[in-house]
């Protein structure tokens, strides 16, 4: 399973990105793609062509995360939810993607953002569900370790 972080170009310095830890964490089970609206990544449009990658977006055609197939590729849109939905209505490629949600049992412990959804979780707790959901229970407290320390001492400086 990769996980595959489309990232809104805002948030490579922002402080407060938990996709850095995603990438630093799983190394090369995480790749970093720069969404660019005129100019997809091909090698991002030639994993989506094969059809084995689903999107990380909660809406009313996503299958809950519980009950979806397993899939080798998992795109995950990195960014502030409003980057997020500008990402996915901008981006033709992503319509035609199986779609999953994620219904976190616990709330977000990511604060270190204003303006957070309601139900939400940042790139590093939804990366930890599709750990959790895939088996890979190590992996996932790994990550969830990292994100703490990173909240703790309130991002990267």
């Amino acid at each position: 399973m990769t996980i595959i972080l489309l990232t809104h170009s805002c948030e490579l310095s922002k402080g407060t990105n938990t996709g850095v830890l995603v990438t630093e964490e799983l190394g090369e089970r995480a790749r970093l793609v720069v969404w660019e609206r005129t100019r997809p990544d091909p090698w991002l449009l030639e994993q989506i062509e094969q059809g084995e990658a689903a999107l990380l977006f909660p809406g009313e055609k996503s299958q809950p995360l519980a009950t979806a197939k397993s899939y080798r590729h998992y795109i995950v849109l990195d960014g502030t939810w409003q980057q997020a939905r500008k990402i996915y209505n901008r981006s033709p490629y992503l319509h035609k993607l199986d779609k999953i949600a994620i219904s976190a049992l616990q709330p977000s412990m990511f604060r270190l953002r204003r303006n957070q959804v309601d139900g939400g979780l940042c790139t590093a707790e939804s990366v930890i569900e599709l750990l959790n959901a895939n088996n890979e229970q190590l992996n996932a407290e790994r990550l969830q370790q990292r994100l703490a320390e990173f909240i703790a001492g309130e991002g990267r400086r």
